[in-house]
């Protein structure tokens, strides 16, 4: 059986918001960063988007100069996937929520990993075990959950499946640590920890908003202010993304049942094109350059 390796160089799969981030901060550990996308406009936007960010640590002052030209020195992209994968420690999958995408995926991927590296998902609530099947070495599969915004959010959830080996998910604690991440253990279950009570907590949101019960700006104000939530569930599921959660949501459902189902309101504005920060406007209205700051709808 394998034993537990440190991560020194990576391979994120998808250049999308997550795949940028995870990316962005795995550079700033000093860790080897290969980033890959299909498309050649995602990678290009990602990695552009990453090394921006990584430029944003270092004009804070949160970066030396030195650190900081080490992280874009370890990020790099690559539009090969033989080449990403070559003799890497670790593979993260970090493309949209479809089990059928994904496991699609594993099966080019794993015959291009050497037989010790890890491969793990991103995934925030599809479960481990499943996303698994197609695999010839399970043992070397796990969830690694980031939260959005990677660079700036503490936790990490290490989500392990039925066959999931000690070995690796004492790799994937070494890694957390080398981020500065707080790592959780989870087992595989519908929506882990945190998705399914963030989900839960999100959607009675949307219904109360769906009631009258008080406007998106007093919803989240109720939260943050009464119960010190830095964010309320309206703005958190707006930064997240309607069309992630209401995914979050329908998969939920079909495992635990009704109570994750997801409200009309958010079916709509899914279907509207209000997907929340990234389209402008979700619950909130979020003009360009607003960071985490929306303005009243």
């Amino acid at each position: 059986m394998p034993e537990t390796t440190s991560i020194r160089s990576i391979a994120v799969l998808g250049a999308g918001t997550m795949g940028r981030g995870i990316a962005q901060t795995a550079a700033m550990a000093g860790i080897t960063v290969r980033l890959y996308d299909v498309s050649a406009n995602v990678l290009r936007e990602g990695l552009t988007n990453a090394l921006a960010g990584i430029d944003r640590f270092e004009q804070k002052g949160k970066l030396t100069r030195d650190l900081a030209e080490n992280a874009r020195e370890h990020l790099s992209g690559v539009a090969d996937l033989d080449k990403a994968l070559e003799g890497i420690d670790l593979c993260i999958e970090a493309i949209p929520e479809s089990p059928e995408m994904k496991r699609a995926l594993y099966r080019s991927v794993e015959p291009l990993l050497r037989p010790e590296a890890i491969l793990a998902t991103n995934t925030s609530s599809l479960s481990i075990s499943r996303l698994a099947e197609p695999l010839s070495r399970p043992g070397r599969f796990l969830g690694l959950h980031f939260f959005n915004p990677v660079p700036l959010m503490k936790l990490l959830e290490i989500v392990v499946g039925s066959a999931t080996e000690p070995a690796a998910v004492g790799s994937a604690q070494g890694f957390a640590a080398k981020l500065g991440k707080e790592a959780i253990l989870v087992k595989d279950s519908p929506g882990f920890a945190s998705s399914r009570l963030g989900v839960a907590l999100g959607l009675e949101a949307i219904r109360m908003l769906e009631e009258g019960v008080a406007s998106p700006a007093d919803i989240d104000k109720a939260m943050e202010l009464g119960y010190a939530h830095p964010m309320g569930p309206l703005k958190l599921t707006d930064l997240i993304g309607l069309d992630v959660r209401l995914a979050i949501a329908t998969e939920l459902e079909r495992e635990l049942g009704p109570r994750f189902s997801p409200p009309e309101l958010l079916k709509k504005k899914v279907e509207a094109g209000e997907l929340g920060k990234k389209s402008g406007k979700g619950f909130h209205i979020w003009p360009a350059g607003s960071g985490s700051f929306p303005i009243k709808p």
